[in-house]
């Protein structure tokens, strides 16, 4: 990481909960509050809306990462207060926006996943587009044992990758996924090595950033929208999507390179 060098838009520095790196087209983010296991606080979270708000102009995919083990424990509990139904509602409509802007800011996410992914950080995680899993990794959903409900997210995007019915058991019984249990149920995509996770994620980020942006910005607005779309609704957005990807300069560019035999130079 020490090759990276360190971002000054928006006020982020090596150091504080959040840190940000730029490896070429990649943004890399790290959550740094380890002697917490990356729990979030307002701080962590105010800084990723931060990011994702106003992204760096070069980056092109993000990689998410976890210092010191573990990627997130989830919220953290030692800075709750008591709160009024209202402010319950508002804190977890705040986490919502953050959220959808990971997953649909425009940018493709690459998690890597590793130690706790539990709570709010696995409900992180599920808005990330790409998740690498390295052995240590552990996904559960504590909030049920503890008296609370999900509140960031989770009832979507972990419901939707799991099964509502599987999310249901997980919450009542506090159950706990290893890395290869998560990776056959979809938490995560790849399953890696110890200590090679944010190899793998910066491998995988350096290709899909030779997409086409249009297309990876394609792929993740349209696809998990129509699956929330009737059948009808859903072709004819696809269709929009394919009219606009295939009607550019970058189309053209990849039709020339598969007839010239050599990879594509998107704009």
């Amino acid at each position: 990481m020490s090759s990276l060098d360190t971002v000054s838009d928006g006020g982020n520095r090596q150091g504080e909960v959040l840190s940000v790196r730029l490896d070429g087209a990649v943004a890399v983010l790290a959550f740094n509050r380890p002697d917490k296991r990356n729990a979030v606080n307002e701080a962590l979270l105010g800084e990723l809306r931060a990011f994702f708000a106003n992204p760096p102009k070069e980056a092109r995919v993000v990689v998410l990462y976890g210092e010191g083990g573990h990627f997130s424990a989830g919220l953290d509990l030692s800075e709750q207060v008591v709160r009024e139904p209202s402010q319950v509602l508002y804190h977890s409509r705040g986490w919502h926006q953050v959220m959808e802007a990971i997953q649909f800011g425009g940018l493709p996410v690459v998690s890597v996943l590793n130690g706790a992914v539990m709570g709010g950080g696995l409900e992180i995680a599920a808005a990330t587009h790409v998740r690498v899993a390295e052995p240590t990794a552990r996904f559960q959903l504590p909030e049920g044992k503890r008296g609370i409900f999900v509140g960031g997210g989770a009832t979507v995007r972990v419901g939707r990758i799991i099964g509502a019915d599987r999310m249901t058991e997980m919450m009542l019984t506090g159950r706990i996924y290893d890395a290869e249990q998560g990776a056959a149920l979809g938490l995560a995509h790849y399953l890696v090595e110890e200590g090679k996770g944010l190899d793998k994620a910066m491998e995988l980020a350096r290709e899909i950033a030779t997409n086409a942006p249009l297309v990876n910005y394609l792929v993740i607005q349209a696809i998990s929208r129509i699956d929330d779309m009737a059948r009808s609704d859903g072709l004819f957005t696809e269709s929009l999507s394919a009219a606009l990807s295939q009607s550019g300069g970058d189309a053209q560019e990849g039709l020339k390179a598969f007839l010239e035999k050599r990879k594509p130079r998107f704009g």
